[in-house]
């Protein structure tokens, strides 16, 4: 494979009570935004808060500032976003929240239209999609996600269980936790919208952390089996993260790249998902070296056992 650093000898285990300490402080903050996000009290996109989102495009070049202030007064929550590079030019995606029942979502289109006909007369706007989303459907989504979410880290736990051993599936998972948790608080801090979007995300990025986790751990079993009666085991440990730091990074480079991408020319759109995951490569690729091995440390260290 190639290297950027070759082998180091990075004493990473040895530095794990400052590690925790961080994730502690990102743990916290992510249990804070759960518990707003089931509360309501967190931004929450039309995916779980329901509301209205209608596409289209004018007939000539709107200023999106004037677009917004046009629906603002009728609609104060009103989210404007442009469409670049979009099938047809000139196009916007308008969004509003919490209608009360689906009629008056309907409604809220209606209004839309007119508003929009009303305020740019001469400058046709065509709708190419709208949604309606009710309360009702809003708040399944929700339980929904957090099922899909809970599920996911449950089978995460099993596999990495059955592979390895308890321990190390309780590890991985409580990394992949970590890794959740983190970006949902940082997401809460910053202010930016929860949808289904960044739930994808998120179940993306738990399998990407989980995927970086069993390379060390198939290099840890690996060095016990080779070094274990000549040296402890923490040494073994910090040998096996060293030893996959350079494939750690290479990935984490690689996908990097990708999401950057997407991040910047991928529209607004997608700008929540490529948000999460450029954060949860940060994350995942920080959890697997401070976290995920680290927690077996601390477990060996007070129930030693054997690694499978």
């Amino acid at each position: 494979m190639f290297s950027l650093i070759g082998v180091p000898n990075i004493d990473f285990i040895g530095k794990r009570k400052i590690a925790f300490g961080f994730s502690s402080v990102l743990v916290l903050l992510g249990l804070t935004a759960f518990l707003m996000i089931s509360l309501g009290k967190a931004p929450m996109g039309i995916d779980f808060a329901g509301g209205v989102m209608v596409q289209g495009h004018f007939a000539q070049p709107v200023n999106i500032a004037d677009l917004r202030g046009a629906l603002i007064v009728t609609f104060p929550d009103a989210i404007v976003n442009e469409m670049t590079d979009f099938t047809h030019p000139n196009a916007f995606i308008i969004k509003t929240k919490r209608p009360e029942t689906e009629s008056e979502g309907k409604e809220r289109v209606k209004v839309i239209g007119d508003l929009l006909a009303t305020k740019f007369a001469g400058n046709q706007f065509t709708t190419d999609s709208e949604h309606i989303i009710g309360p009702a459907v809003g708040e399944t989504l929700r339980r929904d996600a957090r099922w899909a979410v809970l599920l996911s880290l449950i089978g995460i736990l099993i596999y990495i269980a059955f592979r390895f051993d308890f321990r190390a599936g309780v590890a991985a998972t409580v990394a992949t936790f970590h890794d959740v948790l983190a970006v949902l608080g940082i997401f809460w801090l910053i202010g930016v919208e929860f949808d289904l979007l960044v739930v994808t995300a998120l179940l993306t990025l738990a399998g990407y952390s989980l995927t970086d986790t069993v390379v060390v751990y198939d290099r840890i079993r690996e060095n016990l089996k080779k070094y274990r009666s000549k040296a402890e085991f923490v040494p073994s440990v910090n040998r096996s993260i060293n030893e996959t730091l350079s494939r750690t990074i290479n990935t984490a480079m690689t996908v990097m790249i990708v999401v950057l991408i997407l991040f910047l020319f991928g529209g607004p759109v997608l700008r929540s998902f490529s948000l999460a995951m450029v954060m949860g490569v940060i994350v995942g690729t920080y959890s697997s070296i401070f976290v995920a091995s680290p927690i077996v440390v601390e477990w060996e260290a007070r129930r030693p056992r054997r690694f499978k």
